[in-house]
């Protein structure tokens, strides 16, 4: 062979090695973006200052400050049909909220008008939300999103919730509307909601479904919802399969960094949360 043969074959040999490993040498993942790179939720926009299920505009922003972006807030209506911030209409709420004193007797456990409510200071130090003041945080904080936890089972009022949570954001910008991740409570309410808007991101919460995993699983594979769940239902074998099916998998409430490893090596993505922040997660040792 001569030199001149000998070199091309040479530069052959080389060319095919380089695309060789070009082709098969490992590929950086792209960095997550948007809702989906975040693993946190805090949970009724976080604890504050020891204190949980506040709701509250002060809450939002102190973990807002520890690098959580994702911010699950209860929703329930008044008595006049206003959207609200808050957990549930009970004695044992008013009490936590700290509101026994300010309240009257006759309005405890009740569901209250939306001045008793904007009016009320919570623990008689931070300021309630209603829908209208969660789209100006969400104005304000433009990379925060907001996962709504609305109870309502029935589609007229599941359709009256959503419609309220869709007129205040196209008021103040319709584009908000991308940041906001609705929680359904049954397969049949994705249908309700998407009436209403098609909202980019939905999660299935299984807190109070009775459908086996196999049902969750087809589900999941038909709608590509997320799902979160209680921790007693997080088995190893049911977050793969989810996860095999296309979903986040979350699981809430939790606040012990020992459980959080433990259900990251599992496979979980993300958490719901009162006390620890997505700052949090950087100095937990061993999650996935």
């Amino acid at each position: 062979m001569d030199k001149r043969k000998l070199t091309a074959s040479v530069i052959m040999v080389a060319a095919l090695i380089l695309l060789l490993v070009i082709t098969l040498w490992p590929k950086e993942e792209e960095p997550a973006t948007g809702f989906i790179a975040y693993r946190i939720i805090a949970h009724a926009m976080g604890g504050i200052n020891g204190h949980t299920y506040t709701n509250t505009l002060d809450a939002f922003v102190a973990n807002y400050e520890q690098g959580s972006r994702l911010f699950e807030t209860d929703l329930l209506l008044t008595t006049d049909n206003k959207l609200i911030a808050r957990h549930e209409w009970t004695g044992n709420m008013s009490k936590l909220l700290g509101q026994l004193d300010v309240l009257p007797a006759a309005k405890q456990g009740t569901v209250l008008s939306y001045n008793e409510v904007m009016d009320t200071p919570i623990l008689e130090l931070y300021s309630p939300l209603d829908i209208d003041k969660i789209m100006d945080l969400m104005i304000a904080y433009p990379d925060a999103y907001i996962v709504t936890d609305t109870k309502e089972h029935d589609p007229e009022l599941v359709t009256r919730q959503f419609r309220l949570i869709v007129e205040a954001a196209e008021r103040k910008d319709p584009s908000l509307l991308e940041r906001i991740v609705p929680q359904i409570y049954s397969r049949d309410m994705l249908d309700v909601v998407n009436k209403v808007y098609a909202f980019p991101e939905v999660i299935y919460t299984l807190y109070q479904s009775q459908d086996s995993d196999e049902q969750v699983l087809a589900f999941v594979k038909d709608t590509g919802v997320e799902i979160t769940m209680p921790v007693t239902r997080a088995s190893k074998s049911f977050v793969r399969k989810l996860k095999r099916a296309g979903a986040r998998v979350y699981v809430h409430t939790l606040n012990d960094e020992q459980e959080i490893t433990k259900l990251s090596r599992m496979g979980v993505d993300g958490f719901y949360t009162d006390f620890i922040s997505e700052d949090d997660l950087v100095g937990i040792r061993g999650l996935r």
